[in-house]
């Protein structure tokens, strides 16, 4: 069984075996009010067994990142089989209206069940999505406030969501391997053209090197499901910009000098 999470500072990304407690939040706590100033890095938490052939459940499927991965996992048939878990019928549409797409709300945890059942691993892309408070003016420079609409704080998503999702996997089988990866900020750009970087503690972020392609992580999650070198790990996660270093293509060296585990 394999658990991937991604999530942001605010709330994002984070994990008693269930990633939310047992990593603190990095540089984070849930506001006091529905609008503040928001950054956001993300993280992925990856927990797998061993199996020939994985069944894949992607949820947040719907999302920018999701998506990256359930189509990924959708074109490697040899290796994985995906599902996807969106929240709504029309997410569902979005990205093919297969069968192998739930419709679910993370938040209520018994709606979740029927995709999580019989899965091998799970890779939670699912996040709080904040909105720019009305009234911003991008032409006059400075950084927009955000705020959550009911029902969506990261309390809820990311903290409670989150929860229900792993404890339903754990519920429903033996979690043998975990993974965190902590990626810098997200680029909606191509992957597989840049040399990636792993650190950890954020170190990285004392560098000029702080973004990566969504394409990157989305891989990098996947490829983290197939190393004994991922196991037990945390990593940071970004890249250089395109055309400094060499593209990584050799996911096991990327791992393996890392050395911050839990």
């Amino acid at each position: 069984m394999a658990t991937v999470s991604l999530t942001s500072t605010v709330t994002h990304k984070c994990w008693t075996f269930n990633p939310i407690h047992t990593f603190p939040i990095s540089r984070a706590a849930f506001p006091n009010s529905s609008a503040f100033r928001f950054s956001q890095p993300r993280r992925a938490t990856i927990i797998m067994s061993s199996s020939s052939k994985s069944t894949v459940l992607v949820t947040g499927a719907g999302g920018r990142t999701g998506q990256i991965v359930y189509k990924k996992l959708k074109e490697r048939v040899d290796q994985y089989t995906a599902r996807g878990l969106v929240r709504t019928p029309e997410s569902k549409e979005s990205i093919g209206g297969e069968d192998d797409v739930y419709v679910g709300d993370v938040r209520d945890a018994d709606s979740i069940v029927p995709a999580i059942q019989g899965i091998d691993a799970l890779i939670i892309l699912t996040s709080a999505v904040p909105k720019i408070k009305p009234g911003f003016d991008f032409s006059q420079g400075g950084r927009p406030e955000f705020y959550f609409e009911e029902g969506t704080f990261p309390e809820q998503v990311d903290w409670i969501g989150q929860k229900n999702q792993i404890d339903a996997a754990i519920a429903f089988y033996t979690l043998k391997r975990f993974t965190l990866l902590v990626a810098g900020g997200l680029q909606d750009k191509d992957g597989g053209i840049r040399e990636l970087l792993v650190g950890k503690d954020d170190e990285l972020l004392e560098t000029e090197t702080k973004t990566i392609a969504r394409a990157d992580v989305a891989e990098t999650c996947i490829q983290a499901l197939s190393f004994e070198e991922a196991k037990f790990k945390a990593f940071d996660l970004a890249s250089k910009p395109e055309g400094s270093g060499t593209p990584t293509k050799d996911f096991k060296a990327l791992f393996s000098p890392a050395t911050s585990r839990f």
